[in-house]
């Protein structure tokens, strides 16, 4: 298995993250003093004339985001929204707002956001300025009446109405350290300001939070890359052992969740967001090859008739949708949070 990760010194409060603590304490105090330079106007933040939901985290790594934006954008709809997504589009192309398209490639657009425009049904526009993309995707599409910032919790020059952040309950905050030391993009206190904390998977205790709201995700039938129509079963492929890709933040939780399933699998790790080519999934003995679905999008230009992608769907309580539609129709909050 190839190296997946090179942080591991986040899991721990070891000789390396010690190492790093300077550095840490730098990183911690530029990301503060940024976030005061909001709070009191010094770095103007920009209010859209649509409500704007960021669903973000505090920490390097997934934790189910991309799941829940496209859940959102379901409950949005069925409660007579008309939403829209914004996106930085990790690994896309530089450059300045632009719609993505289900059938753009992943390597021009970015792995998510073609996930997001394939699944969520909705405009989705990305951009490192989520201001200039959410503005280029009013203009474009001026029916939406909310927008979604993924994974937009630190990008405060983007007021926002609601504030989401995702937690993945297995693997928490790791040592407690900002990054480089540990995977801390914002300190643990700030969830208490966010308006919804979700976790996803095992439950974890959220300090200053006992409202933390619980998601599972739920797995679909495999799906061919080449022909997206037909599905399979772990079931169907009993009896062998298969090729289980994944260049995602924990591609363990990937590999757990096959095996939780029946299935016999031979791991392969990759980077988050690895750039896959043919020669990655060259594994030449025709046993079937799974992958998540963000990896699929990135496969499917040299996709073989043994390449599967395994869809999720997230699954939140009922009535929390009700409850996320009613909160933002109460308001806007304020442009960004208090300091702790």
């Amino acid at each position: 298995m190839r190296a997946a990760r090179t942080v591991r010194h986040w899991d721990q409060l070891g000789p390396v993250a010690l190492l790093l603590l300077p550095l840490a304490v730098l990183f911690a105090a530029a990301s503060g003093l940024r976030r005061m330079a909001y709070r009191i106007g010094l770095f103007p933040s920009h209010r859209m004339p649509v409500p704007v939901i960021v669903v973000g985290n505090i920490t390097v790594g997934g934790t189910g985001k991309t799941p829940f934006v496209q859940w959102l954008v379901q409950e949005l709809r069925a409660h007579g929204r008309h939403p829209a997504i914004v996106t930085r589009g990790y690994g896309a192309r530089d450059g300045g707002p632009a719609p993505v398209n289900p059938g753009d490639a992943a390597a021009e657009a970015g792995d998510e956001p073609v996930l997001l425009a394939r699944n969520a049904g909705c405009p989705v526009w990305r951009g490192s300025d989520r201001v200039a993309a959410a503005r280029a995707l009013l203009a474009a599409h001026p029916e939406c009446d909310v927008i979604i910032s993924d994974d937009g919790l630190q990008h405060y020059r983007l007021a926002r109405d609601l504030e989401i952040a995702m937690v993945d309950g297995a693997r928490g905050f790791g040592n407690g350290l900002p990054l480089p030391a540990g995977p801390l993009r914002e300190p643990v206190s700030r969830l208490a300001r966010c308006d919804f904390v979700v976790v996803k998977g095992r439950a974890l205790p959220i300090p200053g939070r006992s409202d933390a709201v619980s998601m599972a995700l739920v797995p679909g039938p495999f799906r061919q890359l080449i022909h997206p129509h037909r599905v399979a079963t772990a079931d169907d492929f009993a009896g062998t052992v298969v090729h289980a890709v994944a260049g995602i933040a924990a591609p363990e939780t990937f590999f757990r969740s096959l095996e939780a399933m029946g299935l016999a699998i031979e791991r392969h790790g990759f980077a988050d967001h690895h750039a896959f080519t043919a020669a990655d999934l060259a594994f030449d003995d025709g046993r079937p090859v799974v992958m998540t679905e963000k990896d699929a999008v990135k496969s499917i230009a040299f996709a073989r008739p043994e390449f599967w992608s395994l869809p999720v769907t997230a699954a939140l309580p009922d009535g929390f949708g009700t409850t996320l539609a009613q909160r933002l129709a109460h308001g806007t909050r304020s442009e960004t949070p208090r300091d702790h």
